[in-house]
């Protein structure tokens, strides 16, 4: 990690995984990524940490079921990011569906006639399928997202949540995303870029063949929610995270003085919305 002006706090694997990333060609840095995820899965395997995004406020709250309420930031993260589709009787993929959160609430809420979520962390999928079988439109596979596993024009509408920093290759996403998804479908992404790389990445979608309804800037509505929660997630991690890994839990969970908060508020890393169509 560079310099940023201030005491970072970053634990050691945290550490050794950001020098690893830095010099690792892309298929190493997949595989490197995998790794982390599963360690995380493996290590931390209780239902409170449903979510791993950084959160999000803004003035047009979604109205949430009381067993939600506690997850709203997050939600609100996933809300923002399809707000607007119809995904009623849809078919639809998540690709990053992490540890199922929001594919949960998705499927609830917006009732597609199938959502799958589809992940590279094989415990992360074994976890989402024990946690969420009851939902009887929610599914999930392990599968890497620049090989999606499905045929062409599979899908009505697919979104993708603060997962793509993690991949080596994101020329090779986006065309899979293209391919599954069907002529007219949606696809919306959200994630955190820094300027010169999501100029780069505008214009991968761009050359994939999207066209691009909606993009804007999300940053202060991401920072605003890190700092409303950073307390209790801080609080959450003590409580939950094995100390071997905390530190770096910290790290990845955004918490204030962490490098990715601190990259936030100097402006280095901005957070960006895009709504696409094929």
């Amino acid at each position: 990690m560079e310099n940023l002006g201030v005491k970072m706090r970053m634990g050691l694997p945290a550490k050794i995984f950001a020098t690893l990333l830095k010099i690792s060609p892309s298929p190493i840095q997949n595989k490197l990524w995998k790794w982390w995820y599963q360690k995380l899965s493996k290590s931390h395997d209780k239902k409170d940490f449903r979510f791993m995004n950084y959160g999000y406020i803004d003035s047009n709250p979604p109205s949430l079921e009381s067993f939600d309420e506690p997850y709203r930031l997050f939600i609100q993260l996933y809300e923002m990011n399809i707000r607007n589709i119809i995904l009623h009787n849809k078919e639809v993929l998540e690709v990053g569906s992490g540890r199922g959160g929001g594919a949960s609430w998705i499927a609830r809420s917006m009732n597609p006639s199938s959502l799958i979520g589809v992940d590279f962390s094989a415990e992360a999928v074994l976890l989402c399928n024990k946690w969420y079988n009851k939902q009887e439109n929610l599914n999930f596979i392990e599968g890497n997202a620049e090989e999606l596993p499905f045929p062409d024009s599979s899908f009505d509408i697919i979104y993708n949540v603060e997962s793509s920093h993690c991949y080596g290759n994101m020329s090779k996403f986006i065309h899979e995303a293209f391919r599954v998804l069907r002529s007219g479908g949606n696809f919306c992404w959200t994630d955190f870029r820094d300027d010169k790389t999501m100029e780069l990445t505008n214009q991968l979608f761009l050359d994939s063949g999207f066209k691009i309804v909606s993009k804007r800037e999300v940053t202060k509505e991401v920072l605003d929610a890190l700092d409303s929660i950073n307390d209790a997630k801080k609080e959450r991690i003590e409580e939950l995270v094995p100390k071997t890994i905390r530190r770096s839990f910290e790290t990845f969970a955004g918490i204030e003085g962490t490098p990715v908060y601190e990259s936030f508020k100097n402006q280095k890393l901005k957070y960006f919305c895009y709504q696409m169509t094929k």
